[in-house]
């Protein structure tokens, strides 16, 4: 097999794998998007804020989809309350040299949350313990908690009021699908506030 035949198989499994992985669940991503939407939208419509939290890629997931909801998404509209928690370099690592890493989101969260808030929480295994942290100051303060989790919810997947649950156990798989849900997610929101 020469190199580019290699390549052309390696990537066309991959394309099969991300695609089959959406297709069996494609009743689950409807349903479980339609339901967090809903809860984002009623959020929002009342002057909540949506608050974004992951680690890694899932991070970098979480200020992506903050920014479509502040910025904009599919056409110009008023910008929606929505914050990554993953963004302030200062925060992060005061929180992390003063207390520990598993603070560092639910330290914002005690700052900035308040009853009637969204928390949406990104992670491909759900045993990260600052997520988990995250969730239970979340309840605590009021604020409605969402997981978007994969494999089998990891040690976190009791702690949400909704999630939804990508049953891979690859992570690219997982974070493709997160990133397709949270644009679905804005989607839906924009439509159900009528922007």
């Amino acid at each position: 097999m020469t190199d580019i035949q290699f390549q052309n198989s390696t990537l066309s499994e991959q394309l099969t794998d991300h695609v089959e992985l959406i297709i069996e669940n494609k009743e689950l991503i409807i349903s479980g998007t339609q339901k967090i939407a809903k809860l984002a939208s009623d959020s929002l419509s009342r002057g909540g804020t949506l608050f974004w939290c992951g680690n890694g890629g899932s991070a970098a997931d979480s200020q992506h989809l903050a920014a479509d909801l502040v910025c904009r998404f599919i056409s110009d509209r008023v910008p929606l309350k929505s914050v990554a928690l993953t963004t302030d370099s200062s925060i992060l690592t005061a929180i992390s040299n003063d207390y520990n890493f598993d603070k560092i989101f639910s330290r914002q969260l005690e700052a900035l949350a308040k009853d009637g808030d969204i928390l949406i929480a990104i992670s491909t295994s759900g045993n990260s313990e600052n997520i988990k942290e995250a969730v239970l100051t979340a309840k605590n303060l009021g604020v409605e908690t969402v997981g978007l989790l994969g494999r089998d919810g990891g040690t976190s997947v009791d702690l949400f009021s909704q999630k939804l649950i990508i049953p891979s156990n690859s992570t690219a798989r997982i974070q493709e699908v997160h990133i397709l849900i949270g644009h679905l997610i804005i989607d839906l929101i924009e439509k159900n506030l009528n922007l």
